[in-house]
């Protein structure tokens, strides 16, 4: 079951929050999106299957939307969040830039992305929409559109390579037993480990230890927003070595420690 909460309704833009609350494997009936605009995940993933073939939807990837194009979806793990930002042809225009002639792009989503994602929303509780809602929305459709993967390799050698590389990001977005390393992740997918160290990297963009890192500092900044007061547990929740390596390497990710994202995100807007 889907539900949809709009949270964000002005004339030239419109941001809602967007949960799927139980899992299934097939494909849901046909939809076709009104505007352009970007969604970002904020928790799970699905896949989605639109003009240019299917994709896994997680944190560390979002994609852009056009208003026709017909989409369809599958939540395999389900429990999975969204935000769908919604944007007029004008503002879309000013802000995408290069973008804008191709809408139905990837969107590589890096920790300070996510950050930007999570303070627009955070914006959002203030009411102030006109101003403090739409500086967010602007650092988040900027960040997205020169982050895009315009890439339309359509060879079954790329389709078959790209599917392998969205199984491994399903894996680890599900935290599959199997996603606890490299070589059993490997044997869970059937292939080697070099084979799937190297089409991950070539087909995402990063390393798979950089993707790992993407998807627990994610998860962190989704505890700290809900204030997480024990950073020690939550090191070892999301398998760090401990609170120093958990610091350091969303320092490294993000530019911010979790003491001072805390604040950030949990405190009141401004």
């Amino acid at each position: 079951m889907l539900s949809a909460e709009l949270i964000v309704d002005r004339p030239e833009f419109t941001v809602r929050l967007v949960h799927c609350h139980e899992d299934h494997a097939g494909w849901s009936p046909p939809e076709t999106g009104q505007r352009r605009g970007v969604v970002l995940v904020r928790s799970g993933g699905f896949r989605r299957r639109g003009r240019h073939g299917e994709m896994w939807a997680d944190r560390a990837l979002g994609y852009l939307t056009t208003p026709d194009e017909e989409e369809r979806f599958a939540h395999p793990i389900g429990d999975d969040e969204c935000t769908a930002i919604h944007v007029s042809p004008r503002l879309w225009r000013a802000v995408a830039g290069p973008a804008a002639a191709d809408p139905t792009a990837a969107v590589s989503v890096d920790s300070r992305l996510e950050l930007r994602h999570r303070l627009l929303l955070r914006a959002a509780r203030t009411g102030d929409l006109d101003f403090a809602v739409a500086e967010r929305l602007l650092h988040v459709l900027a960040g997205a559109t020169r982050h895009v993967d315009t890439s339309r390799d359509t060879t079954m050698a790329a389709r078959t390579d790209r599917a392998l590389a969205d199984s491994a990001r399903e894996a680890l977005t599900a935290q599959h037993p199997s996603a606890r390393g490299l070589l059993p992740l490997a044997e869970l997918l059937g292939v080697s480990p070099y084979r799937l160290s190297r089409v991950f990297h070539r087909h995402v963009g990063v390393p798979l230890t950089r993707y790992r890192n993407r998807l627990r500092v994610g998860a962190a900044l989704h505890r700290l927003e809900n204030g997480e007061p024990n950073l020690a547990a939550l090191a070892t929740e999301l398998g760090f070595a401990d609170q120093a390596h958990l610091t350091r390497t969303v320092r490294a990710e993000v530019g911010e420690t979790p003491h001072r994202l805390r604040t950030l995100l949990a405190g009141s807007a401004g």
